[in-house]
């Protein structure tokens, strides 16, 4: 029988080493958008985006919080870097049984957006804070699957150094 992937039981999230954070509702992770630019020439039929390789475009991490005004939360109050390490436990269904495989997302960046919500009585605030992410580590079952590091040239997939031959060419 083959594995099937069914969901993500729960997760953490750690800011800054600290423990655990309460009163998260869900995260927007990260997208992987490249740079494109349009070729169109001789020789090509029509025309077709270009990814330039390692430049992707703008990155955040999205938490959406039930509550967003505490003393804990001043970390996103300030305009400066943070590290949020995202522990995500998914199930998985294996031959009769369910199991659970680890998957971290790892990020690095600063504040760019603390929204506090909506003010309603008996309600979550529902606010949300937005995060650049400058480095960018995802990890399943404790083998790192994407690195990427925007201010030190770092691409890794699956253990293949992507900028390899671009660091070369700039005497990196």
């Amino acid at each position: 029988m083959s594995i099937i992937p069914e969901k993500l039981n729960d997760f953490r999230v750690y800011v800054n080493d600290s423990p655990e954070r309460k009163g998260i509702g869900d995260l927007q992770l990260p997208s992987l958008d490249a740079m494109t630019e349009t070729v169109s020439a001789a020789g090509v039929l029509g025309e077709y985006e270009s990814p330039n390789i390692g430049h992707l475009q703008s990155m955040k991490l999205t938490i959406n919080w039930t509550a967003t005004i505490d003393k804990t939360m001043t970390d996103f109050y300030k305009q400066e870097a943070v590290k949020v390490d995202c522990r995500l436990a998914d199930q998985k269904y294996d031959s009769g049984k369910h199991k659970f495989v680890a998957n971290r997302v790892l990020v690095q960046g600063h504040v760019v957006k603390h929204d506090f919500g909506k003010a309603a009585k008996g309600s979550p605030y529902e606010g949300s804070t937005e995060i650049e992410v400058l480095y960018l580590k995802i990890e399943s079952d404790k083998k790192v699957l994407i690195e990427y590091d925007r201010t030190n040239y770092i691409y890794m997939v699956d253990g293949v150094d992507v900028l390899a031959g671009l660091r070369t060419a700039l005497g990196m």
